[in-house]
């Protein structure tokens, strides 16, 4: 099959599957696992060359509305009467789902399957362990910081918080992505700020970038040193890649509860 992912978490979803060398070509953000880092490039996820996509004549188009501005490549992808699949996924529980619909659209409904039940029974154990555990700090995540972002209710990282052993800030916002104020986080009085801008490499990102706010040393957080530099590719894009974020995050909220992580991929290691 040749195969095209216009955005990372599907790059990676396909990886998944066992896929990798079927992608004939990838958006510019793709880059893991490392073999899509030789495969053609059509441009930002949300400025895909399509004349080019068209030329390479794909069986199947990845496409995603998860992120917002990329519903142009959808409509690009109907006009020009090119294969895809549109994912958008907002919870660990779409995530699953996708695996299962890209697995049965590339003919690998049986590997689908076996990797959808791992993906399963490492939420169920983590789940699990949660639920013994009494306290639950809060959590703010920062997705952007001006103007501040930070993940709703309706969001895979108020899901993750909670199989880590914590509680998201802003779980009682129902959307996915929420504009919000430093005078609501100062409000709020999270136990852990975690930064994770999107797009931005984790050595770019400052604990000072926080400090230097208003009233910061107000904070819990900040006044506990619980100021966290997250990788944004383990939490900031829906793939099954965020189970590495996930065993990362509960060891920094419960570190004698969860194991350490481990340094290979929680899914495969083949990939």
């Amino acid at each position: 099959m040749r195969l095209i992912s216009i955005c990372p978490s599907n790059t990676e979803l396909a990886a998944y599957l066992g896929l990798t060398d079927d992608l004939i070509a990838v958006d510019d953000y793709s880059d893991w696992p490392e073999l899509v880092n030789n495969l053609p490039r059509l441009g930002p996820d949300l400025s895909i060359n399509m004349d080019l996509v068209e030329q390479l004549q794909p069986d199947l188009v990845l496409a995603s509305l998860s992120v917002p501005g990329m519903e142009k490549n959808v409509e690009e992808l109907i006009k020009r009467n090119i294969p895809h699949l549109v994912l958008n996924p907002q919870s660990f529980e779409d995530i699953g789902n996708d695996l299962m619909a890209v697995g049965i659209a590339a003919g690998k409904e049986k590997e689908a399957k076996a990797v959808v039940s791992r993906y399963y029974g490492i939420l169920k154990d983590y789940k699990e362990k949660a639920s013994k555990l009494d306290n639950r700090p809060s959590v703010y995540f920062e997705w952007w910081p001006n103007p501040i972002f930070t993940p709703g209710q309706v969001n895979w990282l108020t899901e993750m918080c909670e199989l880590a052993g914590g509680r998201n800030s802003f779980h009682d916002v129902e959307l996915a992505s929420v504009q919000t104020s430093w005078d609501d986080i100062i409000r709020r009085n999270p136990d852990h700020i975690c930064l994770a801008w999107v797009g931005v490499k984790q050595s770019r990102m400052k604990v000072q970038h926080v400090l230097k706010r208003e009233s910061a040393e107000n904070l819990t957080a900040v006044r506990e040193n619980r100021i966290h530099l997250l990788e944004e590719q383990l939490y900031c894009r829906p793939s099954p890649r965020l189970l590495n974020g996930l065993a990362k995050l509960a060891v920094i909220l419960h570190p004698e509860h969860f194991p350490q992580p481990e340094e290979t991929d929680y899914l495969t290691s083949n990939t």
